[in-house]
């Protein structure tokens, strides 16, 4: 049976407690890190009572959503329809797309593109940043060659099983050929052909080995044919090496897809192919896990020809859209989802955490097949429209105010009753957003050169209003993540912002946003120690919105001025002398502490969109490119498999 023929109620009771336990692995931090170690060596072999229990207890919840599904999905429409923002307005956010703009304020003012057009590189700022990535790859070559990660202040590495699988190394492939670093990507070409193994036994994030390991060498695979960067030769043999070891990989995660709705386990087993839910979260999916992995899969169904990973990466897909048909929620989706029965929990709504990369991949999904899969397109243009009606409000001191997104979070009400709230919080994770605003929000131009994505404030009536409206939100969204930035002692941003609301008065008068504090200690000559909100761990969404901004809006130079201020901030406070770079605990110290700890995507994806700002716009052009959400440029291709979600 199609998910889309099942019955079954689309929420239940949402995953327990420890959901903060388990936070979303996705780019790392100490939450992805503890998640990952959790399995390292050999999986214990679970007893058939304990997957008996399971087993009853996922048919258990089925009959109880079967019998309860129209009481249930009223429950969760009636709890939506309530929601009350901060403006104090009653919103039903069951409602159709509609053809005009969705936000409930006016944005402020449009931000006009630049008169002349400016795609050619800033040199020395490019090689400033060429240089930040040598210093940090010369360092883990030196320390932790063949490690899965780096730790620069104790000079040493680590693996997430019993031996390395190339989490740095296959990870950063594809920013060795853009950058031109010659002998640097032979060294890493060779490991991979002569030392990388996937035959090791312990659980591995089905999502994360995706986008960084698949993702990683269908991306050098891709690129090695033809560099964009003439200092790195061509080659076929290496192309056909990282696709080989790219299929052996994609059939050992494969198992983990074995479910009745297509829905992915969270981990799986490379050497024994056994996968495994999440016990912590009762053996929910995460939105984001189970709709971030098509980019890859579909790319390699094209290269291979095989429609086996083609119709594995659309099940999923299918089985959300037709789930949040039945709760009809504006095209925004709760975070966890049933594997087994496909119907939503009563979870969080939001674009951080086990939200994020949904949203950033419907529009990806679209423009990768080269606009022939409209249906992506209209869940993202319902989606975004979802996500300006609900999540996107406006802050209290500055004038022009800054635009941010919500969270809305489920909860109970005094009289026992499902209800929501609104939560003024925004991850740094949701910074990628306002670069899918405005790359959704393109028009396509053919060119003498070849194709070229427009934005709409080059022809405003012919673009329409909704598209005009996604790109001036996506542009404020974007100043408002690099407010997060220049806001702080640092000059980099927190983890996590929580936003002032007209509710708390005079105090939303001084301040736009703040950090959480820890509660001072019961010693008053003690220092309190920082909460995980007031980290920085070098993430790249920030800068990957201002690369895609940059490009798309013609060269406006404010964006590579706000992503230089960035890099010189890190600079300043991450860098490590001897080689590498940390992470810091608190953006708002006047001399923050480093961390052991340099997460891959800053050789994966910060220095790589810092880069590209940087550099000639005609190296990755993002009529041609499409990258995946751990920023592995993907071709655009034209399918040859044709779309069966409806």
């Amino acid at each position: 049976m199609s998910p889309s023929s099942r019955k079954r109620v689309t929420t239940t009771n949402g995953p327990g407690p420890d959901e903060k336990k388990s936070k979303e692995a996705k780019r790392g931090g100490e939450d992805a890190d503890a998640n990952q170690r959790s399995g390292t060596g050999r999986p214990p072999v679970a007893s058939s009572r304990k997957w008996l229990k399971l087993s009853l207890l996922s048919l258990a919840i089925a009959c109880f959503t079967f019998a309860f599904h129209d009481q249930l999905s009223g429950i969760f429409k009636l709890a939506i329809i309530r929601l009350r923002p901060d403006e104090g307005r009653h919103q039903d956010i069951s409602s159709p797309v509609q053809d005009k703009a969705a936000l409930l304020f006016t944005p402020p003012p449009k931000r006009s593109l630049p008169a002349v057009r400016n795609r050619s590189a800033d040199i020395a700022k490019r090689d400033a940043i060429k240089a930040a990535f040598e210093h940090s790859w010369s360092a883990y070559r030196r320390d932790a060659w063949g490690l899965d990660e780096y730790h620069p202040l104790s000079k040493g590495g680590s693996n997430l099983l019993e031996k390395g699988i190339g989490y740095t190394i296959i990870d950063s492939l594809d920013t060795l050929i853009l950058m031109g670093l010659t002998e640097e990507y032979k060294a890493a070409r060779d490991w991979v052909k002569h030392e990388l193994d996937w035959n090791v036994g312990g659980k591995l994030n089905v999502f994360e080995t995706t986008i960084r390991m698949l993702g990683g060498l269908l991306s050098a695979s891709s690129l090695i044919k033809d560099p964009p960067n003439r200092a790195i030769p061509a080659s076929v043999e290496d192309s056909e090496l990282f696709l080989s070891k790219a299929i052996e990989l994609a059939d050992r995660l494969v198992p983990a897809f074995d479910t009745p709705t297509g829905i992915p386990l969270r981990e799986i087993d490379l050497e024994t192919g056994q996968a495994y839910p999440d016990v912590d979260n009762n053996n929910a999916s995460s939105l984001a896990e189970a709709t971030t992995i098509q980019l890859e899969f579909k790319y390699l169904a094209h290269l291979t020809q095989d429609k086996t990973y083609w119709r594995l990466a659309e099940k999923p897909m299918q089985a959300v859209k037709s789930a949040g048909e039945k709760i009809q929620v504006d095209g925004i989706m709760p975070i966890f989802i049933s594997p087994y029965h496909g119907g939503f929990f009563m979870s969080d709504i939001r674009l951080g955490s086990r939200g994020d990369s949904y949203y950033e991949y419907l529009i990806k999904q679209w423009l990768q097949t080269n606009r022939t899969e409209q249906v992506y397109k209209d869940m993202y243009d319902a989606a975004m429209r979802g996500i300006k009606k609900n999540l996107v409000r406006q802050s209290t001191k500055s004038k022009p105010p800054l635009l941010y997104t919500a969270e809305i979070v489920p909860q109970r009400s005094f009289d026992g009753k499902p209800a929501w709230r609104l939560l003024p919080k925004q991850d740094h994770l949701v910074c990628f957003i306002g670069g899918s605003f405005m790359l959704g929000s393109t028009t396509s131009e053919r060119t003498p050169a070849g194709v070229r994505l427009a934005s709409p404030l080059e022809s405003e009536e012919e673009a329409g209003e909704i598209r005009v409206e996604d790109w001036r939100v996506g542009h404020e969204l974007i100043r408002t993540c690099v407010d997060t930035y220049t806001g702080t002692k640092t000059g980099l941003a927190p983890e996590i912002a929580f936003f002032r609301t007209p509710q708390e008065g005079k105090v939303a008068e001084q301040e736009d946003w703040f950090i959480k504090k820890s509660l001072p200690t019961r010693f008053g000559d003690e220092e309190p120690v920082p909460l995980i909100d007031a980290r920085n761990i070098l993430r790249p969404e920030t800068v990957e919105s201002l690369f895609i901004a940059f490009q798309l809006s013609g060269g406006d130079e404010m964006y590579r001025e706000w992503g230089w201020r960035i890099f010189e901030a890190f600079e300043k406070h991450c860098k490590v002398a001897e080689g590498g770079y940390a992470s810091i605990d608190n953006v708002e110290s006047d001399d923050p502490r480093k961390l052991d700890r340099m997460e891959t995507f800053w050789l994966s994806e910060t220095l790589k969109y810092l880069y590209l700002l940087f550099s000639d716009q005609e190296l990755v052009p993002l009529s041609e490119w499409v990258f995946n959400t751990e920023a592995h440029p993907l071709p655009v291709f034209e399918p040859t498999f044709g779309t069966t979600v409806h």
